[in-house]
């Protein structure tokens, strides 16, 4: 291990490696080294780039992971670098080009001040909220949500993996955008029925997506937003990434929303990064969780957290399912 002073150093840095990615990214040097080895010559006549500047982009890349060099002096692709494909069917090209966003870094400088109250830094800097800012600018706001995308698409077969959806007579995915989830617990789960509840159902596309996944005959949708009614029905009711962005008293309305939709003996099912209790090993949950406190005021919790917090809903907390990503499921019946 390198001495602690240099290990800081090295995490410290770290930043130049996001944008590094982020320029990889953007000139798609993945896309251009798809059929094999280039030179860095050749690249960069590809994508437009400076024969020396991407020769030693390509370097600091390399010893990340990201790409290979060669000896005859070629770069050819690694299952990292591969990632960075737009056409990659598990692609991580739109939060790379998110992470090294002018408009993301520029809301980390109120991040100290974040610390010192805990209060959310962004609507401070913006003078709206995140939402707020995110619809009012759309071109940045499809680079955030396309970036969420890319993130949320690498949990749906650990989520499908890892617990029995084929309980289930009918799921319902709350606030769940397209249907990402859903398709892939009803592709895990051939006699479940499933409801798409979504403010933007109407207008994003999800019925010709559920369609092309070949779940569309057994989905209906309802046009429902984040604090209204939640439709009844279901036999489970799986929230997605929507406890962790909101602050407590918001958290308990969207929950006791559910609680009042909900069928005795259903299940609520949280699909979100649960902390571990105690310990220092890495998790992706203690990262996102500043990232929520910075932007929303939200956060991720550890088991005995939602423990309480479902408690306050009227539900009880009954397993944490791990699965083999950062994301967990957490289960809750009706009390």
């Amino acid at each position: 291990m390198a001495p602690g002073p240099f290990a800081l150093l090295e995490l410290s840095m770290g930043a130049m490696v996001t944008q590094a990615i982020a320029v990889a990214a953007e000139l798609k040097l993945a896309e251009a080294l798809a059929d094999g080895p280039l030179s860095p010559e050749a690249l960069a006549g590809k994508v437009g780039a400076n024969t020396d500047a991407l020769t030693r982009l390509l370097r600091l890349l390399a010893a990340n992971g990201i790409f290979e060099g060669q000896a005859d002096g070629t770069y050819q692709q690694t299952p990292m670098s591969d990632a960075l494909r737009a056409d990659h069917p598990v692609t991580m090209r739109n939060i790379a080009v998110l992470m090294g966003h002018p408009t993301h870094w520029e809301e980390w400088n109120g991040f100290l001040e974040t610390i010192r109250t805990g209060e959310p830094g962004l609507p401070k800097l913006r003078g709206v909220t995140a939402f707020e800012f995110l619809m009012a600018n759309p071109e940045y706001g499809s680079v955030f949500i396309n970036g969420m995308g890319d993130m949320s698409a690498t949990e749906t077969a650990p989520i499908v993996a890892a617990y029995d959806f084929s309980q289930f007579g009918t799921v319902l995915d709350f606030c769940g955008g397209r249907g990402g989830l859903l398709a892939g617990i009803l592709q895990s789960a051939p006699d479940t029925k499933g409801i798409l509840s979504d403010p933007r159902v109407g207008g994003n596309g999800a019925v010709e997506y559920l369609a092309e996944q070949g779940v569309g005959d057994r989905v209906t949708t309802a046009d429902a937003d984040l604090f209204d009614a939640v439709p009844t029905g279901a036999d489970a009711y799986v929230l997605k990434h929507i406890v962790h962005d909101w602050p407590e008293d918001q958290v308990l309305q969207i929950l006791k929303n559910v609680r009042a939709a909900i069928k005795p003996g259903g299940k609520l099912l949280l699909a979100e990064m649960v902390i571990p209790e105690e310990g220092n090993e890495p998790h992706s949950g203690k990262l996102v969780d500043l990232w929520l406190m910075l932007l929303v005021g939200g956060k991720e919790r550890t088991a005995s957290q939602y423990a309480e917090l479902l408690a306050k809903a009227g539900f009880k907390l009954e397993q944490i399912v791990e699965t083999a990503g950062p994301i967990s499921l957490v289960e809750a019946t009706p009390v």
